[in-house]
């Protein structure tokens, strides 16, 4: 752009204040200022950050003096029009700022961060006698005579002070320093060194000549330019010899590096660094496609027919039915068609083993993306997007913020699951709902797929608002597994438990392992036990900062605070009462794993939860093993629970799901029931001998019988009826109000004052609390929480959000109210 009128920007930066602010664009800066780039701007009087550019205009400020851009970062957009607008909408719509929002979707590789430096004061004299010198600040001193500039770290070594701020501070405060931030690009590209022949020679067939006379009787020299030859022949040197080749691989075979070292001091080779991709080149691959069964292939045509009158269709398919061969086919006509696709899972769990399954379809064509991956790679996927390297991307719920700019397709597997929901930081987000919204930016098709779609889906389909279809059947025509309940009260009563295990379970466990099949059991509650309990005086060792018990971790051998991290060693007596009769009470999946091994000692038992797989390759590894036949039994969390795929499972055991069905939250029966299914459909998916053993103390729960049957439309019936009754969503719209403080008293009072503020304009009947949350207090903050519901069709929802922000804006204006944080959860689950 070469318009010298267009002098300001408005800027859209990562911070929590509604609003964009404007910079002037210097004439240096002019020709690369376009919407969508990124820039880095002062703000405040000590901050610099990265910001992306809205709009190009020639208004100055009228209130204030626009300060300038101190650089523009990018030679093209990182931001598309789409997602800004995507922002927008998302700030809109959950009730936060565009700035939360632009926070969350740029990676962190994407912006600069800023590193404490130190440079000595160009005023300072060490001998004008005014100050004394410790030996520390000597050392300081003299190293900056040496070097311009030193950060923490670095003095931290030069001194071996380890805490540094009080010698700084007093450095500072005698003249001898200054400080200063230093800009610091996180994302750093992936370079290889490599080696080329000196480009005279690459043309010059009689210099060849003589260079292999001069190294007659120097074999390892030749033998570096005849080996680099063979990899580059001279016929080829023209056009190959400028990508050179890896140095590494180059050296692998055992050859001379020092002989390599005199052959570049003499001008024969050269060095270079080159650029490269953290997922390797891209390589041409035939897409080898999935055949699909005649039923799969008209269920294709289905959703093709209903995307021709609407643009979101919901999958219902069972478990095991095929439906990610649907997905393939669908990926493969995007590919076809030049556009791109976003194929949205709910864990990173299960990216591993779907990729692998799409990898050999689409090879490198396919992205990946999720919080498992390092910065570099995540930037690198977001640059491959935008450069059209990744046509199809696959990730978790942050991936709708990829810069999409010819979206085609949206689907979303597991489209059902709470993991799609952001709790915290802003914005609180449901990625399933945001794809929708992108989708309809983007005029994209919206596949949702599901073997238990959520209420609010199949109340949209059931209505038409999207399109439906059904697969009611497994693939190969398997049958889904036979599902047993076993009461757990008669067992106890007849004391014939194996600790948590009952015995018709453990001799199924027994059995399937006996006929070389595999086994998954659920329990969907980490560590080893859920709290310690004294039995003399009945305490309960509680989290410092929250109002949970603490839960007991036997492999690190301490208590641990589920929400706060708080941990403590295990103790050996009652801290209230010296009482060394302390013990476990209930069970995780660490005491189950544990007491699997004492059971089966000749079973390989494994266990899936978030302890277990805290980086990538530990979920991609475990996932492996068990495919491969290396564990009898897995035994997890609600991660096994979403759309894993395994050939060899014959047993599901489903342990302590009585406390899924009874908390106090009105999805808890939707919850329990998808959990089941879920969990269940791993089971017998290659075979007809599929089983479920479910572990309950009330078998006559209805929806225990709606689980054996397989009934989700009985479900649906049933659930609809009674949210309608309550109103509940899909009825209505709700809208959470949290309030939080450290003054267990001034957050009741704020929420109280807030609810004073709205109660008459929106409505008694409409609003619940205020009242303390199940978990009334985490990380030291005491929480309260209103429960707003606003009907659909009989109040503006755009405008009561707009009320709500604007009362607690005005809530805010009180110096006392103002130390409460108040946060909007827009459709809370």
């Amino acid at each position: 752009m070469s318009n010298t009128k267009l002098s300001f920007a408005d800027i859209l930066l990562p911070v929590p204040i509604p609003r964009l602010f404007t910079y002037e664009v210097t004439a240096e800066h002019i020709d690369k200022a376009e919407p969508g780039r990124r820039v880095i701007v002062p703000f405040g009087q000590k901050k610099v950050l990265t910001g992306v550019i809205v709009q190009i205009h020639g208004t100055k400020p009228q209130n204030y003096d626009a300060r300038e851009i101190l650089d523009i970062l990018d030679d093209q957009p990182a931001i598309v029009d789409q997602q800004l607008q995507l922002i927008q909408w998302m700030a809109s719509y959950y009730m936060c700022t565009p700035g939360e929002v632009l926070n969350a979707a740029l990676p962190s590789g994407l912006k600069l961060s800023s590193k404490s430096m130190v440079q000595k004061h160009p005023d300072f004299d060490p001998d004008d006698g005014a100050h004394t010198y410790s030996d520390s600040e000597w050392k300081v001193v003299e190293a900056l005579e040496e070097k311009e500039h030193l950060s923490y770290d670095e003095i931290s070594q030069i001194t071996g002070v380890k805490n540094i701020y009080h010698l700084i501070k007093s450095l500072s405060a005698k003249g001898a320093i200054l400080i200063f931030e230093q800009l610091i690009e996180k994302y750093k590209p992936k370079k290889e060194r490599r080696v080329r022949l000196q480009a005279s020679l690459e043309n010059d067939l009689l210099a060849l000549e003589a260079l292999f006379q001069k190294l007659e009787k120097k074999e390892k020299q030749l033998e570096l330019v005849m080996k680099y030859l063979r990899e580059v022949p001279v016929n080829e040197l023209k056009d190959r010899n400028q990508l050179g080749v890896s140095k590494g691989e180059f050296l692998a075979s055992g050859l001379s590096t020092s002989s390599l070292g005199t052959l570049v001091k003499n001008g024969v080779f050269e060095e270079f660094d080159k650029v490269i991709s953290r997922f390797g080149e891209p390589k041409k691959k035939e897409a080898v496609i999935p055949e699909l069964t005649s039923l799969q292939e008209e269920k294709l045509s289905e959703i093709h027919g209903l995307f021709e009158k609407k643009s979101t269709v919901l999958l219902h398919g069972v478990t095991g039915s095929g439906k990610t061969e649907i997905y393939i086919r669908l990926l493969q006509q995007v590919l076809d068609e030049g556009a791109q696709a976003l194929y949205l899972l709910p864990e990173i769990a299960l990216t591993a083993q779907i990729l692998r399954r799409l990898k050999k379809v689409f090879g490198d064509k396919i992205g990946i993306y999720h919080s498992k991956y390092s910065d570099n790679e995540r930037v690198e996927v977001w640059n491959g997007v935008l450069s059209g390297r990744f046509p199809i991307v696959v990730g978790v719920r942050s991936s709708v913020f990829l810069p999409f700019n010819n979206l085609s397709l949206i689907i979303i597997d597991e489209e059902h699951e709470s993991s799609y929901k952001q709790y915290d930081p802003a914005p609180r987000y449901h990625a399933r709902d945001t794809a929708i919204m992108l989708g309809q930016i983007h005029h994209a098709k919206i596949l949702l797929g599901s073997a238990t779609p959520s209420v609010e889906s199949y109340y949209n389909a059931v209505y038409e608002k999207y399109g439906l279809v059904t697969l009611e059947t497994r693939f190969g025509e398997v049958q889904m597994p036979e599902t047993a309940l076993i009461d757990l009260k008669d067992e106890r009563k007849k004391k014939r438990m194996h600790g948590d295990l009952s015995p018709g379970l453990l001799q199924a466990i027994e059995q399937t392992l006996e006929e070389n099949k595999q086994v998954i059991l659920f329990q969907n509650r980490r560590g080893y036990a859920p709290y310690l309990h004294c039995e003399d005086c009945a305490h309960i060792p509680k989290c410092a900062n929250c109002s949970v018990s603490l839960t007991y971790h036997m492999y690190r051998q301490e208590l641990l605070c589920h929400y706060c991290g708080f941990r403590e060693p295990l103790p050996s007596h009652c801290e209230a009462c010296g009482s060394a009769k302390i013990k476990t009470i209930g069970f995780g999946t660490e005491k189950l794993e544990d007491d699997l091994k004492v059971l089966l000692p000749t079973g390989r038992i494994s266990r899936m939860d978030y302890d277990t797989t805290r980086t990538r390759s530990t979920y991609e590894q475990l996932i492996e093993n068990f495919e491969n036949g290396e564990i009898d039994v897995l035994v997890g969390t609600q991660m096994i629970t979403k759309g894993l795929d395994f050939d060899h499972v014959e047993l599901v055991g489903i342990l302590d799901i009585d406390r899924i069905i009874h908390f106090p939250d009105f999805r808890s029966h939707e919850r329990a029931f998808q959990m089941m299914t879920q969990v269940s459909g791993r089971a017998g998916r290659r075979s007809n001998n599929g089983k479920v053993i479910i572990q309950t103390n009330n078998p006559e729960q209805p929806v225990f019988h709606l689980v054996r049957t397989n009934d989700y439309k009985r479900f649906y019936q049933m659930e609809i009826l009674e949210r309608e009754s309550f109103h509940y969503p899909p009825f209505v719209r709700m809208i959470k109000v949290l309030f939080r403080n450290q003054d267990k008293q001034l957050v009741w009072e704020t929420a109280n004052h807030y609810l004073k503020s709205i109660q008459t304009s929106l409505g008694g009947h409409r609003i619940l609390g205020p009242q303390e949350p199940l978990i009334a207090r985490i990380r030291n903050q005491y929480h309260q929480e209103i429960t707003i519901k606003l009907e659909k069709g009989g109040i503006s929802i755009p405008k009561a959000k707009e009320f709500l922000t604007q009362k607690m804006e005005e809530l805010q204006q009180d110096k006392i109210f103002r130390q409460t944080s108040v946060i909007f959860d827009v459709d809370p689950q």
